[in-house]
């Protein structure tokens, strides 16, 4: 009986540190980032991509920028969406994922017959991921956001993030935010 006990209490705390044992694989992926933004302090939000879709675009920039990138948003900002709210109300958080995209060979034969002419694209690599955080009275000097732009689950360093607000400003009027809410 003794012996019993023992490998049961052996099985168990073996299940109990292999279920404890850190998660390896990119940040990215797993959703959380242990490094932080410089300036801003923004780091991955766990489970980002579960939340709800904002919008998908295209950024073309001819000869230099061909990507399909997808917003999503937490669920307060999500509500502000849905409801216009603006500015975004503090805690908001807004996560965009870009990628290089390519012609796809496959799917275009498949398209060939029933639409002539018509074109499918696909991602090859991943880009980049932007993270926007609202607070108002931490990013006071940055219209009330802070920023994050992350590549392998690693933040840009502090030159590319003293691009950020630069870059939002002529949103402006929309509270810094470029995306429209997809219907």
């Amino acid at each position: 009986m003794k012996r019993m006990i023992f490998l049961l209490v052996a099985v168990a705390s073996l299940a109990g540190l292999l279920a404890w044992k850190p998660a390896s694989g990119n940040a990215l992926e797993k959703g959380s980032s242990v490094e932080a933004s410089p300036i801003y302090g923004v780091t991955i939000p766990p489970g980002y991509r579960d939340w709800k879709m904002i919008a998908a675009a295209q950024l073309l920039v001819p000869g230099k920028i061909d990507q399909l990138r997808a917003q999503f948003g937490n669920d307060i900002a999500i509500r502000a969406y849905k409801e216009g709210t603006r500015p975004f109300p503090d805690g908001s958080i807004i996560v965009a994922l870009h990628w290089n995209r390519v012609p796809s060979k496959d799917n275009n034969e498949v398209l060939s017959g029933p639409f002539p002419g018509a074109q499918s694209f696909i991602v090859v690599s991943r880009v980049n991921m932007q993270v926007m955080v609202k607070d108002s009275k931490k990013y006071a000097a940055t219209g009330g956001w802070g920023f994050g732009d992350f590549k392998d689950g690693k933040p840009g360093d502090e030159a590319l993030h003293k691009t950020c607000f630069a870059c939002h400003e002529p949103a402006k009027d929309r509270d810094f935010v470029f995306t429209h809410y997809a219907p």
